[in-house]
């Protein structure tokens, strides 16, 4: 007992900075618009300078590493197995491909790009299937280099921008490419990394785009747990034989796979998914703000424009892959 008062007492200060921050921008987000994930990375930037206080580091980590996790488990409430069968296969084939055929062009793309194997991966899964969720949960599974924040930090940022690019530029394009409402709802879930810009697009067009497009979009987060058990196995691989191993399949992918199945067989109440489903958006960004906190401006400033660039040509083949994928399916 009184050592779970101590590590409490030890992580307050830094869960209520990382808190405060989410408050704060979630009020900027609703009333001023906006993407609440880039502002919390901006106000938690700002507060860098609390990172290395004693008072707040060990909060500022736990909300980073565990309320993150929690976050990405509970996304498992959104998705319910008749919703996913109801697209049919080839809706489904071509957004398996596309998660897939993205990660590997992306790990091209950021090779040439002159990103790191670990910093390509990483950025090639968050634009594949669910933006920041994605980027966080991939990166909790890559081994920890001397640049594995400032790139997982960088990534969070550079994928939640282009998501509210596309959130205004794709219905426009939906548009010029003829698709009707229920094409238009899958290219914009296959193709807009994160689900909250997705849901905004997908109803920018119409309420049916917008049903089919957050649909589309959970299973391309629910494509999150085989990508990452993936690379979690490599990730094993690879460490030297002194180095802590990590589990194969992280706790809180079970934790996702598991509500996923009780959500399809109805034993989660409505009541209780309603109640759940905000805290996952909270908890994410909680500790997205964490991550702001613990970055330094000044060293992303020294990594210059290759990542972003990067993010856009991987978020390009994205979406011409769904434009051709629609064409062959018809």
């Amino acid at each position: 007992m009184s050592q779970a008062i101590g590590f409490a007492r030890g992580v307050v200060p830094g869960l209520l900075l990382s808190a405060t921050i989410a408050l704060a921008v979630r009020f900027i987000s609703e009333h001023l618009g906006g993407p609440a994930m880039l502002y919390a990375l901006l106000f938690g930037m700002a507060f860098n300078f609390l990172a290395a206080e004693v008072r707040f580091a060990p909060g500022i980590r736990f909300a980073s590493r565990n309320l993150l996790r929690i976050g990405v488990a509970l996304l498992g409430l959104r998705i319910a197995a008749d919703d996913v069968m109801a697209l049919g296969w080839p809706v489904l084939a071509l957004i398996a491909a596309g998660v897939v055929a993205t990660i590997l062009a992306g790990l091209l793309i950021g090779r040439f790009g002159g990103l790191t194997r670990a910093h390509s991966v990483l950025s090639a899964g968050a634009v594949a299937i669910c933006g920041a969720s994605a980027a966080l949960a991939i990166a909790s599974v890559l081994p920890a280099g001397k640049d594995h924040e400032r790139n997982t930090i960088l990534t969070v940022a550079g994928v939640t921008a282009l998501s509210t690019v596309a959130m205004v530029f794709y219905p426009i394009l939906v548009g010029v490419l003829g698709y009707d409402d229920v094409t238009a709802g899958v290219f914009l879930g296959a193709t807009i990394h994160d689900v909250a810009q997705v849901v905004g697009a997908g109803y920018i067009v119409s309420e049916t785009t917008g049903e089919i497009s957050t649909l589309v979009k959970l299973i391309r987060v629910a494509c999150l747990v085989p990508v990452v058990l993936a690379i979690s196995l490599l990730a094993q691989r690879r460490r030297a034989a002194g180095d802590a191993r990590e589990p194969l399949l992280p706790l809180f992918l079970v934790a996702f796979m598991a509500l996923v199945l009780a959500n399809s067989l109805g034993w989660v109440p409505p009541d209780v998914r309603a109640a759940l489903t905000p805290v996952s958006s909270w908890f994410l960004l909680t500790a997205v703000a964490a991550l702001g906190v613990r970055t330094s401006l000044a060293a992303l400033v020294e990594v210059g424009p290759k990542p972003v660039l990067v993010m856009v040509g991987q978020t390009a083949f994205l979406a011409l892959f769904a434009i051709g994928g629609i064409a062959l399916i018809g």
